[in-house]
């Protein structure tokens, strides 16, 4: 399992769109990724869960990876949580 905490780049966070194109990002990967703000973790496959988050700009979130493509799932989504205009 890897771990890393990131700072949401994104203007408008993960909300709606950018929020589907992460959920749809996660999915990519065999391995269960997951996402914790604030003390409340959620399924980075799922849309709901990621909206339920409230993940505003400026905000540190944690990404859980944990499978045989880890590696590669966890650069990916830091990748797409701080490069994205």
């Amino acid at each position: 399992m890897i771990e890393k905490k990131v700072t949401v780049q994104l203007k408008t966070g993960l909300q709606a769109r950018p929020a589907a194109l992460f959920v749809q990002e996660a999915n990519r990967y065999n391995s269960e990724v997951f996402v914790e703000k604030d003390g409340k973790r959620v399924n980075a496959k799922s849309i709901m869960g990621i909206m339920s988050l409230a993940i505003g700009s400026g905000v540190d979130i944690t990404i859980s990876v944990s499978g045989h493509d880890e590696e590669e799932a966890i650069k990916g989504l830091e990748a797409f949580i701080t490069e994205q205009n």
